[in-house]
Order: structure tokens, then sequence, then C-alpha cells
């Protein structure tokens, strides 16, 4: 069977969308965060369009630049493509004898999203990314603030060992989601009648299960004790019938023990 080159065209064209999407949709998924704390739901999702960022926290320019003395870095919070490279997330250049060495001091599959401040969850989420170079272990983390104005930094890095990096970087993608809710438990009677529905279940299961395979029984009639559940209806409709008749009863005693006076 010969294709025609707009069928391989077309083909082509569908891999690469496919292609893209998987990518696109592995960087949100990689920037996503959510918690619960004080019965109230935290969503952080770091690389989903806003109004005015379309491409949440990833820079348009396709990363982030922050130069401190002859040191120059390079980075991008959560990765992608067209951002410092396929898998590369972060990019550390240094004078070295006049020479510009340059080190990948993050990964994409190495980036991890935690809450900067546990007691304030709002407050923003560290984005931390590592990578070993020359079995040493390089790593930087981004702060990144709630601020719903706008785009602030980064404008400054702290080098904490000999290929430790952070930063600070105030953006509207660091300000989470909220959504209250009420903990309402199932409690001890709930807790009981799904022990209980579960157990009958099970044992509904394992009687089907047993006279199908080992007494060769088919159809419904592999059902356990068939005929008392066919009959169950019919005697719980007769148990409270007869309970009515017992409840009308006495209330009819009660009404006959009074006779009438006569003034």
């Amino acid at each position: 069977m010969i294709i025609g080159n707009e069928s391989r065209r077309l083909l082509v064209l569908i891999i690469l969308l496919l292609t893209i999407q998987l990518r696109v949709n592995s960087v949100i998924g990689l920037c996503e965060l959510s918690f619960i704390d004080s019965n109230k739901l935290y969503n952080f999702s770091l690389a989903s369009p806003l109004p005015r960022f379309p491409h949440g926290v990833l820079s348009e320019d396709g990363f982030y630049k922050v130069m401190v003395n002859k040191t120059v870095l390079w980075f991008q919070d959560c990765g992608g493509p067209s951002r410092c490279g396929m898998e590369c997330s972060a990019l550390v250049s240094k004078n070295v004898g006049g020479y510009q060495v340059c080190t990948t001091i993050g990964h994409v599959s190495s980036t991890n999203v935690s809450v900067s401040d546990e007691q304030n969850p709002y407050k923003g989420v560290i984005v931390r990314m590592s990578s070993i170079v020359k079995q040493q272990n390089c790593s930087l983390s981004v702060s990144i603030f709630c601020d719903s104005t706008g785009v602030q930094g980064p404008d400054s890095m702290e080098i904490l060992g000999t290929c430790d990096y952070a930063t600070v970087l105030r953006h509207p993608s660091g300000c989470a989601t909220i959504i209250s809710f009420h903990k309402r438990g199932f409690g001890w009677f709930g807790t009981l009648m799904i022990i209980i529905v579960c157990l009958f279940g099970a044992y509904l299961l394992a009687g089907a299960v047993y006279r199908f395979f080992f007494l060769g029984i088919r159809g419904i009639e592999a059902i356990p004790n068939l005929d008392f559940w066919a009959s169950l209806p019919h005697r719980t409709q007769s148990f409270f019938s007869s309970l009515m008749l017992k409840f009308r009863g006495h209330s009819a005693g009660y009404r006959n023990s009074y006779s009438p006076v006569n003034f």
C-alpha cells in the first residue's frame, strides 16, 4: 500500500502535535502542588495560563537571567521545550581563567515543588531542581512568592555552597487557588455499615464463584441462598405488617380501657 505525500504530511503533523501536547501536559503536571490544611484545599498550578500571563510562571523569553559579579544564572521553572534545552532547566556560567564555563545545575526530571511556609501556605512555593555534575550534587531553589500585582525579579541570587544556588521570584502564579470545605467523616455507624456491606458482597461473590466452578451451577442459581434472598422482600413486608397490626391493637386497647363518665 503506497501512501501519498499528503497522507504522509498529515501523519507527520499529527505525530508532531501529539508530541507537543504530551510535553506541555508533562510540564503542567510537573508544576502542580495540592494539599489540605485547616479544612482548605490549596492548589498551585504554576504552568497554567493566566489572563496577563498565558505561559504561567514560564518566562516568555525562554529563560530567566540573574547576574551577580561574574556568575550568570539562567533558569526556567518547570522546564519544557525551547526552555534551556529539552531537559535542562537551570544553567550557571562562571568565569574560570578568563573563560566562561557553563554547568547544568537542574534537570526537568529532578524538579520538586514544595510549599515555602507551612504556617502560611498562601505565601508561595519553592521549586527545586538538581543535577549531578562530576560526582557533585548541584541545585537551584527558586522561591516563587504570591504577588497578584505582577512579576518582580529575579534580581539577585544566593550561593549556598560550591554548587547550590537560590533566588526569589514574585509572580501571580505563586498564588494558590483555595477551596474551603468542612470535614465530615462517616463516623462509627457509617464505617460499620461499609464493613457490613463489603462483607456481604464478599460472601455473595465467594459463594457464587464456588457454586459456579465447583458445583457446576449456572445462571442466577449460582447465587448462594437464592430462595432466602428472593423471599426477603416478602418477609420484610410481613414483619412490618404484623408490627403495625400489633401497634394498632395496643392503641385500640388503650382507647377501650377508658369508659365514659356520666355526670
